[in-house]
């Protein structure tokens, strides 16, 4: 695995564990205060290859880049200002599976699924399912504070009505 740079800083509130994360773009360790310059050498790269081995396998597979690209730009323009998590890792593909939903979002992971359906629609309606689902990475539920932030976007009631005339028309047309 590719050696990455990173930070160390002690701290006197740990005593026995390290622990690494993202700060901004950097990785950052964290070791006991007490923790001599051999133990350091010894037991930080260990601590970064694994920590970097997890995020490996955390980033979404199969991302489609230029709609990653859009949804971390409609996160950070509409949804980071309203967290104080640190920025996840998103990833955004498209699949043909969905007959009922417009996209779906796994929390935990970062990974967004939109669906094929909406490859022919206008950009603003993308952008629509886009914002709704990296949201969700700041708010679970469908809150008053979910669609706060979901309808500060000018296109989203616009985008919601275009969706639910498909959808309409869609059910309608079978009959």
């Amino acid at each position: 695995m590719a050696q990455e740079s990173y930070v160390i800083r002690s701290s006197s509130r740990r005593t026995r564990t390290m622990t690494a994360f993202r700060e901004g773009g950097d990785l950052v360790v964290v070791v006991p205060e007490h923790m001599s310059g051999r133990q350091r050498r010894e037991m930080v790269p260990g601590l970064v290859e694994r920590f970097l081995a997890k995020e490996a396998r955390q980033r979404p597979p199969r991302a489609d880049s230029e709609l990653t690209a859009r949804a971390v730009e409609l996160y950070r323009t509409y949804v980071a200002s309203h967290t104080d998590g640190p920025e996840p890792a998103i990833g955004v593909r498209w699949v043909g599976n969905m007959a009922s939903r417009w996209g779906s979002c796994t929390i935990q992971t970062g990974e967004i699924r939109i669906s094929e359906r909406l490859r022919t629609m206008p950009n603003w309606v993308v952008d629509y399912v886009l914002l709704h689902e990296v949201t969700h990475l700041a708010e679970r539920e469908h809150s008053a504070r979910f669609w706060g932030i979901v309808n500060a976007h000018a296109e989203s009631q616009r985008a919601r009505g275009f969706l639910e005339g498909v959808d309409f028309t869609g059910r309608h047309a079978q009959e």
